[in-house]
């Protein structure tokens, strides 16, 4: 029996519905590169592409990849990050030079997304978690089941920092990556159904409790948690309130001082 036709069964550890007869027909195809000799070039193409556009994860073709040839589990997981990697900065380019117009209105690119990726209202709601979480929120993304694509462009297009962004890539589609060949190299196939019915969900609380830890360490050693830019923006405006403040306590000051000398010379001048 193939690797494809035993494997097929892996959609739904991803949440993609079997019933769609498009996503079954893309899901078949790209088990069946498993059984050729390409199968590491599909898996890079497919990771690269996965992380902007295409919507099907490549840990369905790794894990079948790894489970074919278990002792070079590390080299294909080694592919997968850098095409997941490279297609992470595709995501960013899109959403920072190919997303808004000049004149502020949603380009025919990203029309095409809202239309057939995800929605608006998503992309929005990512784009605020942005302006909060940053580096945190890529690595949630990267590592944990939720569709990469949606922050790689969100990334570009809030124009988060980019060294940053791709630090985030790394160690989040590393963790994923290296993690599920280890597992393969490990246990081999027996490991199989662990990984069908729990992987995702490891990797979410796993990824909570990285976050946790995170937050938890810069409360105790700094007494508080990383600046945003909306608490950096808020700290300089009151810096500037209070020297306003100061400016015109000053000035009143000046003023008063100007005004008893004035009222002593008129003193004296009566005497």
């Amino acid at each position: 029996m193939s690797i494809s036709s035993k494997y097929c069964k892996f959609a739904s550890i991803f949440n993609f519905s079997t019933e769609s007869k498009m996503i079954k027909r893309l899901y078949n195809w790209v088990l069946s590169w498993s059984d050729s000799k390409w199968g590491w070039l599909a898996l890079f193409f497919m990771a690269l592409f996965e992380a902007s556009w295409f919507p099907l994860p490549p840990d369905i073709l790794l894990i079948a990849l790894c489970l074919g040839a278990t002792k070079r589990s590390f080299r294909f997981a080694s592919i997968c990050l850098l095409g997941s990697v490279l297609g992470a900065a595709l995501g960013y380019g899109i959403g920072h030079f190919l997303w808004i117009t000049p004149a502020g209105d949603p380009t025919s690119i990203a029309q095409f997304f809202y239309d057939h990726v995800f929605s608006v209202d998503t992309f929005n709601n990512v784009g605020e978690l942005y302006d909060k979480y940053n580096f945190m929120i890529v690595f949630t993304a990267g590592f944990t089941p939720l569709p990469f694509k949606i922050f790689t462009i969100a990334g570009g297009m809030c124009d988060i920092n980019f060294v940053m962004f791709m630090l985030a890539s790394v160690v989040a589609r590393g963790m994923r990556f290296f993690l599920i060949g280890w597992l393969i190299w490990k246990f081999g196939a027996p490991i199989k159904s662990f990984i069908d019915k729990y992987f995702n969900l490891l990797a979410t609380l796993l990824a909570v409790m990285l976050i946790g830890f995170t937050l938890l360490a810069f409360w105790l050693i700094g007494g508080d948690e990383p600046k945003t830019e909306d608490s950096e923006a808020s700290t300089t405006t009151e810096i500037v309130e209070e020297e306003t403040t100061s400016d015109i306590q000053a000035e009143q000051t000046t003023e008063e001082v100007i005004l008893f000398e004035e009222q002593t010379q008129c003193d004296a001048t009566d005497l």
